[in-house]
């Protein structure tokens, strides 16, 4: 490992610690990444947002709450809108932790922190996705600058340049992202270029906006280890999210692994590509990828930060192993190695329609809905033997009862969500539709 570059006195009296970043709910609803490095008798740093301070001190005030194990927590204030927004805040605020502790790993489990992560981890020597896959994770149009022949044609629009922009060459229908921003927020397919006029004129004047051609077809991920720039580990998911039916890119439902057997190697050979092309050093990646009609995947946008939604818990479910602990062993120069998924799973997030969040309800035989409320720690999901029947995991209510429920813009309105598994995918899909007739979402 390469050695911190500043050193203020000796180490040895100090204890070791490892910084999280990121949203304190997905710290706090992912307790593995705390009790793992707890057992390792590691210090606990977390750098979260300032909005997160009222949640994030209850949570730790609780002995029985995972989020208890933290040792120091440290806010940050800035606008997701506005590109390295949250960098000075993270820097003052590990300034003062590098004098009282030795700093042996750092890792983003969001997006709005991955790129101040990358800079801090540079600057204490520890290992990171590097600086280039830090900072270009985070930008959508740096991605398309890195990495061209593996995105669709696009075109940036630096801020304050919407007016006299020439949208002559923009192909449509076309989709609009917001640069920086995570979360399919503020993502929208347009068809014609008043529709992106009027679009770009929702957008704040300092945030540059990617336009670029909607690639029509099936979406996926792919969730990569990487250690010393090589991926020790790679698996695809299929996707399905709004824009199936609407204007929005909210994801709706993830699939461990993919069943799509002929486009894998394609997907697989692509990612491995945006690798190289982005210096990726070591941490996971979470690239997500569209396949036309001409059979070649088309980056949509990647991320140098922990897989979100309820990934982990998917690749437990197909795998009976957890990957926070081996993403920790990357982060910590550790060998790691995590063994290809061998049942079939998915999560799916029911839509809704707008209201008052009254009640969920669920005819299922010893499973109950489980609402999160509050304290936002998910339930520990159990993975069951490779053979065994089609089964219903869990069924998580997102939102506190009396939620406004508002139409699906980007991944915060969703409300509800299961997950499932079963042997074959055959078996996967006949019970999704089993559970979603199961399921009552009662909106006043």
């Amino acid at each position: 490992m390469t050695q911190a570059p500043f050193e203020s006195r000796e180490s040895a009296d100090r204890p070791q610690a490892f910084i999280l970043t990121g949203s304190f709910p997905v710290i706090r609803r992912n307790p593995l990444y705390l009790t793992e490095l707890s057992g390792r008798g590691l210090k606990i740093l977390v750098i979260t947002a300032e909005s997160y301070r009222a949640q994030a001190t209850e949570a730790m005030a609780d002995t029985s709450n995972p989020a208890a194990l933290i040792t120091e927590i440290a806010y940050v204030t800035g606008d997701f809108t506005v590109q390295g927004a949250f960098v000075a805040g993270a820097i003052a605020r590990t300034s003062a932790w590098r004098e009282a502790y030795t700093i042996v790993g750092a890792y983003a489990v969001g997006d709005y922190l991955a790129e101040p992560t990358g800079l801090l981890a540079d600057g204490l020597g520890v290992r990171s996705p590097g600086l280039r896959a830090s900072r270009a994770c985070r930008s959508k149009y740096l991605q398309r600058w890195y990495a061209p022949d593996l995105g669709p044609a696009s075109s940036t629009i630096p801020a304050g340049e919407r007016e006299r922009v020439d949208l002559e060459a923009v192909r449509f229908p076309a989709v609009v992202k917001p640069a920086s921003r995570a979360s399919s927020s503020g993502v929208e397919t347009v068809a014609d270029p008043a529709g992106l006029r009027a679009k770009l004129a929702t957008y704040p004047d300092h945030e540059v906006v990617l336009v670029e051609e909607k690639v029509s077809g099936p979406e996926f991920s792919v969730e990569s280890l990487i250690q010393d720039g090589e991926v020790v580990f790679a698996s695809v998911t299929d996707k399905v999210t709004t824009d199936s039916h609407a204007h929005t890119f909210v994801e709706m439902a993830h699939s461990v692994p993919s069943v799509r057997e002929d486009l894998r190697e394609a997907l697989l050979t692509a990612n491995r590509e945006l690798v190289a092309a982005l210096a990726f050093e070591h941490g996971i990646a979470h690239s997500e990828w569209r396949v036309g009609e001409d059979g070649r995947p088309r980056l949509m946008e990647v991320a140098a930060r922990t897989p979100g939604d309820g990934l982990l818990t998917l690749y437990q479910l197909a795998t009976g192993r957890p990957l926070e602990p081996e993403i920790l062993r990357v982060a910590l120069g550790e060998p790691a190695n995590y063994p290809q998924p061998h049942r079939y799973t998915r999560q799916v997030y029911l839509e809704h329609r707008p209201g008052t969040l009254e009640d969920v309800v669920l005819d299922w035989p010893d499973v109950r809905p489980e609402w999160i409320g509050a304290s936002g720690v998910w339930p520990d999901i159990k993975p069951g033997g490779p053979g065994e029947e089609p089964t219903l995991r869990a069924l998580l209510v997102l939102r506190e009862r009396g939620a406004s429920l508002t139409p699906l813009a980007d991944s915060d309105d969703r409300s509800v969500t299961f997950f499932i598994d079963a042997p074959t995918p055959d078996g996967l899909d006949a019970l999704e539709q089993r559970v979603r007739a199961a399921i009552r979402v009662v909106v006043g």
